[in-house]
C-alpha cells in the first residue's frame, strides 16, 4: 500500500515538472481544449475573435443576405445580431469573391474557438450610417448623399477596405509576443487568409485608383488614402496604414507611387497593438470608449480591461 501511494505521488511530481514553461519564469498555463496554453496566448488569441465576426457579418450579409446566425448559429452563442446589417447590391463577380471571404471568416471563428473558449459575438454596428461616418470623419466634412456601403459593388470595396487590414496588422502585432507553438501555428494560418482578403480588396480597388465613385467627384485613390489617414490619426502610433496611391518615397523602395500592397520602407507588414486597434474600430481614438462597430464595446479579457479602465 505504502509503495502504490509513494508511486503516485512520484508519478504526480513527474507530471508537474513536465508542463511547459516560459523563459526563466514560472507562468500561469491554462488548458483550453487542447493543448497547454499560457494565460498570454489565449488573451492574444481571444481578442482578434472581435475582428472577426465584424468581417463574418459584414461579408455574410453583404453576400448572401443573412448572417451567422443563419450559417452557423454556434459560433455566435447567442451574442446580439448586428445592427443595420443588409444585402449589398454585388455584380456577380463581388458577390462571389466576398462570399468566398464570409466562409473563409466562418472557418477563421471555428478555428479560434477550437484552440481557446473564445466569447459570444458582441454587438457589432455595420449599418450605412455608422459607415457614412467614418467616411465623413476621413475626408473631415459631411459627403453629400451620405456614403452607402450597399448600394454597390465599388461602394462596398471601399467599405471592405476599412476592416480586413485592421485584423491584420493586429495578427502581425501579436505574433511575435506568443509563445506556444500552437498559437503560433493558428495566427499564422490566420494571418495568411487576411493579407490574402487586404490584398485581393487592394487589387480589385487599384484597377479603378482613378475611377470617380459616385456621385462624388472624387476617386478610389483618394478615397483609400484618406480611410488610411485616419486610421493613421485615430490609431496614434504613426504610419501604420497606407493607401494605394503615395508620394513615391513611400512606395516599394521609394521609386513607385503604386502601392497595390502596403509595407514599411523593407515592404514588410505594419504591425498594431491591441490598443491602437481598439482606437480605430471604436473610431473614438481611445482604447477606453466604445463606440464606431462596437458601440457596447468589444469582448475578451484584453478590451475589457481597457473599458473598465474608463470606469
Amino acid at each position: 500500500m505504502l509503495a502504490n501511494f509513494t508511486s503516485a505521488i512520484f508519478t504526480s511530481l513527474l507530471l508537474l515538472s513536465t508542463l511547459p514553461k516560459t523563459g526563466s519564469e514560472n507562468k500561469l498555463w491554462v488548458r483550453g481544449q487542447n493543448p497547454f496554453l499560457p494565460q498570454s496566448d489565449i488573451d492574444l488569441t481571444e481578442f482578434p475573435l472581435n475582428l472577426e465576426f465584424l468581417e463574418v457579418e459584414f461579408f455574410l450579409w453583404g453576400s448572401l443576405g443573412c448572417g451567422l446566425d443563419k450559417v452557423a448559429p454556434s459560433l455566435a452563442e447567442g451574442g446580439p445580431p448586428p445592427i443595420g446589417s443588409r444585402k449589398a447590391n454585388l455584380d456577380p463577380l463581388i458577390r462571389d469573391i466576398v462570399m468566398q471571404f464570409a466562409y473563409q471568416e466562418v472557418g477563421h471563428i471555428r478555428a479560434i474557438k477550437k484552440t481557446i473558449k473564445g466569447f459570444p459575438r458582441p454587438l457589432l454596428d455595420i449599418s450605412s450610417s455608422n459607415f457614412a461616418k467614418i467616411m465623413n470623419m476621413a475626408f473631415e466634412y459631411k459627403l453629400n448623399p451620405p456614403f452607402d456601403p450597399y448600394a454597390n459593388g465599388l461602394n462596398y470595396l471601399l467599405a471592405a477596405y476599412v476592416i480586413p487590414y485592421v485584423g491584420l496588422t493586429g495578427y502581425v502585432g501579436a505574433n511575435p509576443k506568443l509563445q506556444s507553438p500552437q498559437a503560433k501555428r493558428l495566427v499564422a494560418g490566420l494571418l495568411a487568409v487576411e493579407s490574402a482578403q487586404d490584398a485581393v480588396i487592394r487589387g480589385l480597388l487599384y484597377e479603378r485608383a482613378l475611377q470617380k465613385v459616385h456621385p462624388y467627384d472624387i476617386t478610389v485613390a483618394e478615397f483609400t488614402g484618406r480611410i488610411s489617414d485616419l486610421r493613421n490619426k485615430i490609431g496614434k502610433k504613426g504610419v501604420k496604414d497606407e493607401g494605394l496611391v503615395v508620394p513615391p518615397v513611400m512606395g516599394p523602395e521609394g521609386r513607385s507611387p503604386g502601392n497595390v500592397i502596403a509595407g514599411d520602407e523593407d515592404s514588410l507588414a505594419y504591425d498594431r497593438t491591441p490598443e491602437e486597434i481598439l482606437r480605430i474600430v471604436y473610431g473614438t481614438g481611445s482604447e477606453n470608449i466604445p463606440g464606431g462597430f462596437f458601440p457596447r464595446g468589444a469582448d475578451g479579457r484584453i478590451a475589457r480591461s481597457y473599458y473598465r479602465q474608463r470606469d
